[in-house]
């Protein structure tokens, strides 16, 4: 397995293969859906869903781009056909009306997602082969990232050049991310640091982010913006303040080789890495300590990885051409606790079960801040982070006598 995309409604997961397909599979039961969509004549590099979730595309070594209706499994006209190279990187534009795609012959490409027709000429200027390439929050920008040491910001509508190439580092560009509010530009590269960019003014933010002894191989923001995480081919995860640059607490080490891959859940409470010791891992993104046990079962080095938007399921791709779902957590409770707890406050404050039994009360000030299980968050009245209830060994209904003690306070 080599790429992979979750659709936006959660219910399904497309993955592209080494063996020139891509399957979708359900999200819940794992299970394949439909036949595998066929049609590419080499390697599956990059597949992602259209916003709407009712197409996928897909980037191959072909050097083609192919739409496929979801509903169908069926391609939708013609491969996309232009790039003289293998294309390693495709999105998406926000609204769904564009498609962007990186390639191995040095150039990005705008194509129309209604027609499949290039939009405009070639986005030319990187001399090495483009490896990633993503839109801005809202659209306006795409950003790239390039063997040639460089990244660089294009306008979306014009397909011109924003300003000059955003140079230093000084070996290839692996990854690009944007901040979550559009206004900075992550970089990690095979020179071992990250750099942060102002993505206005395309000048260096701060000094490179050192401590990496070996390529940065990917790298991400926190949902709320204030961290960085980094993984290595030094086998470490990172964790940096983005405001600063410094290094958050130690290293995150357990992985026996190099992390190909790391992201934040949805909710910013923990950390996922990928690594080629075929493990992928679970982090505490607070504490920078494991959550459970590594979660095994490739054959071969495993290669990407991705939460679903809710946070109760880590899908995961691998060179040994499987696909696994698994369970986020060994503390997530019991499917039936889940659903008596997801209810929110009723309008006088109680948590109820099924029944219309109460559960427990919630004062006034704590009431907009509760999040769904399997955690619930209340803001705390101190600044620094919020106050978390963990629900693994939570007792509901009259069974709380069961762990009453009276002489604890």
């Amino acid at each position: 397995m080599t790429c992979m995309s979750y659709s936006h409604n959660e219910y399904h997961i497309a993955t592209g293969s080494s063996d020139r397909t891509i399957r979708i599979w359900d999200a819940e039961t794992g299970s394949a859906v439909g036949k595998p969509l066929e049609g590419h004549t080499d390697v599956v590099e990059s597949v992602a869903y259209s916003p709407d979730g009712q197409h996928i595309i897909s980037g191959s070594h072909d050097k083609t781009i192919r739409i496929w209706n979801v509903e169908t499994g069926s391609a939708v006209g013609k491969p996309l056909e232009g790039h003289t190279g293998w294309v390693l990187s495709v999105a998406y534009s926000p609204d769904g009306r564009h498609i962007i795609s990186g390639s191995q012959d040095k150039t990005i490409r705008i194509w129309s997602a209604d027609t499949g027709s290039a939009v405009g000429k070639p986005l030319e200027g990187h001399t090495g082969w483009v490896q990633s390439v993503t839109y801005s929050p809202y659209g306006q920008h795409i950003i790239s990232g390039s063997e040639d040491s460089k990244v660089r910001i294009w306008n979306a509508e014009t397909g011109s050049a924003v300003g000059k190439p955003l140079e230093g580092h000084t070996d290839g560009v692996l990854s690009v991310a944007y901040s979550p509010d559009g206004r900075h530009i992550i970089s990690g590269s095979q020179d071992k640091t990250i750099r942060i960019w102002n993505a206005e003014t395309s000048s260096a933010v701060g000094e490179p982010l050192e401590g990496h002894t070996a390529g940065v191989l990917s790298v991400g923001y926190s949902p709320d913006g204030r961290h960085i995480i980094s993984g290595s081919q030094d086998k470490k995860i990172r964790i940096w303040n983005a405001e600063t640059g410094w290094a958050v607490g130690r290293s995150l080490k357990g992985h026996t080789s190099w992390v190909q891959s790391v992201s934040y859940s949805p909710d910013g409470r923990y950390i996922i890495s990928i690594s080629r010791d075929k493990s992928i891992r679970i982090w505490n993104a607070v504490t920078g300590s494991t959550v459970s046990k590594p979660l095994e079962g490739h054959t071969r080095s495993a290669t990407s990885v991705a939460y679903s938007p809710d946070a109760q399921h880590v899908i995961s791709g691998s060179s040994d051409g499987t696909v696994n779902l698994r369970g986020s957590f060994s503390q997530i409770p019991p499917r039936s606790i889940s659903k008596i707890l997801a209810e929110r406050p009723n309008q006088e404050g109680w948590v109820t079960d099924s029944d219309g039994g109460l559960l427990y009360w919630v004062p006034h000030d704590y009431r907009a801040g509760l999040r769904s299980p399997p955690l619930l968050e209340i803001p705390s009245i101190f600044p620094v982070r919020p106050v978390s209830l963990h629900f693994d060994e939570f007792a509901f209904g009259t069974s709380w006598t069961q762990i009453y003690n009276a002489a604890r306070p």
